[in-house]
């Protein structure tokens, strides 16, 4: 195996053969491995195919495999190994397996960690199995566990006699390949693949100096790249392509798969194989095996055609914020064009788009992150939104993220995960990000970077096709020297002011109150700043919701509510009076002020036959609102 290729952990089981008795490997134990054939050409494996040839090329002339489903079976299933084996340690099998439990299986460990005849290991598959529960072990497992830790202080290296390397099977000449040099001395080991170091009892590695833990990582990229080129023939097209253009495809197969498993390349292979996806779309397939979706709303036509008359709807829904308008037109038409992160030599598999929402309360961030969810996915109940005052504690991430492996409700999965995995065509809105507790932020340094997230049942959720906002009021309000909280910026500052200093603000507090520059530095120049809502913005605005409230008389009662010019304009001087609170603020005055009155007084009117109620006048009295209607 070259060494470029051979993974660490097989490294560090090869250096350790003549001082360790047993390895418990852990991790990535279920994915392949790329093996040299003799040739020099690389191929994917099994990693128990890895195990053996590693193996093999020290002098060992059989595996024994046990897993608590079938027993015990000697790999490679070979009749020539399979005899050796059988009659070193007395196997009786029956169509290659042998039934087995927990105290014959403590036995064999000793004959074979005695054995001199003939250099083997033993691999205990599905090890995380053998008991029902590692830290609650029944009597029979406990003492299964003992013996193994037992076994491994007692257990020597050993050098198989030199009849060994003569004499096969029953006396038989020995094939060519046994004929190997019996070595320097080195354990028969106990191999034990487990998912988790947790899934033994924590006592059995750790208080044992001759058990070695070792983990089976995600391949790297050279790794990836190399099974890449394994891989590209199945792609359409791939006997077509120039040289240049089959090591390009290696290339981005190999950036847009960062923390995929040599096995889910393979089955992105098989995905492209089976959808006719072309060497030259490989992102396509690799996102469809990630989101389970072979149809991109990101590459259709018709959402750059919306794009292109985008700011009139948005302006028409979101009044007054022109310059975040735009800007956010901006970063979606990037997010369109698949130039997000276009900067780096690789954008792996980033979002999208990332906006940070910051400016006053009540001026259109949350609508305007609806409206964009409207005209990307014609739904805005399309958005995933989670309102992050919730997650103040740090113990509301388990909510968020999914509870750590072994906690209770870890195989539930995270809130944020599973709508994501379920909806990840979606823009995904965090509300009000700086109330949320700071070792939940640091969750979001990995989806900013790599486009996804892992919960606690180890399902992971793809990012790469959401775009994701923040909304913040950061900046409006800041502490004095004293630490007491006053206004930073006010209606009627120029947007130029109030783009600053809330910048500045936000900056101070990822830099120096959060101490996580980093995740600012993940945002970047994405940050979009909402500017109070003007005088006649406000007037805009209490139009449209006045409006709003003709119309659901009209629906409710099939009536036609007039509000005549000087009960108008008196109703939007009350409710425009302060617009600290923006379009909300506005909302809330005129429910106070006219909806709630109108109810009482339309309550007691009889409208049984009426086409048309007139509002005559608007009366204010001890703080109480009340409607004349005619």
């Amino acid at each position: 195996m070259t060494d470029d290729l051979t993974p660490r952990w097989l490294k560090d089981l090869e250096r350790l053969l003549p001082i360790r008795s047993q390895f418990v490997v852990s991790g990535n134990i279920r994915d392949s491995l790329l093996l040299p054939l003799p040739g020099g050409a690389p191929v994917l494996v099994p990693l128990l195919r890895g195990l053996w040839e590693k193996l093999k090329a020290a002098g060992y002339r059989y595996l024994l495999v046990f897993d608590p489903a079938d027993g015990l079976r000697v790999y490679p299933a070979e009749p020539a190994v399979a005899d050796l084996a059988a009659r070193i340690h007395d196997l009786k099998l029956q169509d290659g397996v042998m039934p087995m439990g927990l105290e014959s299986l403590a036995a064999l460990m000793k004959r074979l960690a005695a054995s001199r005849e003939a250099r083997g290991a033993l691999v205990v598959d599905f090890a995380s199995r053998l008991a029902r529960a590692a830290d609650h072990l029944d009597a029979n497992e406990h003492r299964f566990f003992v013996a193994a830790e037992k076994l491994s202080l007692a257990a020597n290296p050993v050098v198989p006699k030199p009849e060994a390397a003569t004499a096969g099977p029953s006396g038989a000449p020995p094939p060519a390949a046994a004929a190997a040099p019996a070595g320097p001395p080195l354990f028969n080991p106990v191999v034990w693949l487990v998912n988790r170091p947790q899934d033994l009892p924590s006592w059995f590695a750790l208080d044992s100096e001759r058990i070695a833990s070792l983990t089976v990582g995600r391949p790297d990229f050279e790794t990836r790249q190399a099974a890449a080129r394994q891989l590209a023939p199945l792609f359409p097209g791939h006997a077509e392509a120039a040289e240049t253009e089959r090591e390009d495809f290696a290339r981005r197969f190999a950036n847009t798969t960062d923390g995929l498993t040599l096995v889910a390349l393979a089955d992105v292979a098989q995905l492209a194989l089976r959808q006719n996806i072309g060497l030259k779309s490989v992102e396509d397939a690799v996102r469809c095996y990630k989101v389970g979706a072979l149809d991109n709303p990101w590459r259709k036509d018709y959402l750059r055609d919306k794009i292109r008359g985008a700011r009139a709807a948005l302006e028409d829904r979101v009044k007054g914020q022109h310059q975040a308008t735009v800007k956010t037109i901006d970063i979606l038409m990037r997010s369109v064009m698949g130039l997000t992160g276009a900067q780096a030599r690789s954008a792996g598999s980033r979002p999208r788009g990332v906006l940070f929402f910051a400016g006053p309360t009540g001026v259109g961030k949350t609508e305007l992150a609806k409206t964009l969810t409207q005209l990307i996915f014609g739904d805005e109940r399309a958005y995933i939104r989670f309102d992050m005052s919730e997650f103040a504690e740090e113990h509301a991430g388990a909510r968020l993220l999914g509870a750590p492996p072994g906690y209770i409700g870890y195989d539930a999965g995270g809130e944020l995960t599973g709508a994501v995995r379920e909806k990840p065509f979606s823009v995904v809105l965090f509300d009000e990000i700086e109330k949320a507790h700071p070792r939940i932020l640091d969750k979001f340094l990995q989806i900013l970077e790599d486009g996804r997230l892992t919960d606690g049942r180890g399902d992971t959720a793809y990012f790469s096709e959401a775009i994701i906002i923040f909304t913040s009021n950061l900046g409006i309000f800041v502490a004095d020297d004293q630490g007491r909280r006053v206004q930073n910026v006010r209606p009627g500052d120029p947007y130029d002011v109030v783009e600053s200093r809330v910048r500045n603000a936000i900056a101070d507090h990822f830099k120096y109150r959060l101490a996580r520059p980093e995740i600012l530095n993940r945002i970047g120049d994405n940050i979009v700043v909402f500017n109070f809502i003007s005088a006649d913005i406000a007037a805009r605005i209490f139009a449209g919701m006045l409006g709003n409230v003709v119309g659901r008389v009209r629906d409710e009662h099939k009536v036609e509510l007039v509000v005549p010019d000087e009960v108008r304009e008196r109703l939007l001087g009350i409710c425009t009076r302060d617009l600290s609170n923006g379009g909300r603020g506005i909302g809330n005055a005129l429910e106070s002020a006219f909806i709630n009155p109108l109810a009482r007084a339309l309550f007691d009117l009889d409208l049984e036959g009426r086409g048309q109620v007139t509002v005559t006048d608007i009366v204010e009295e001890d703080k109480v609102f009340s409607v004349n209607v005619a």
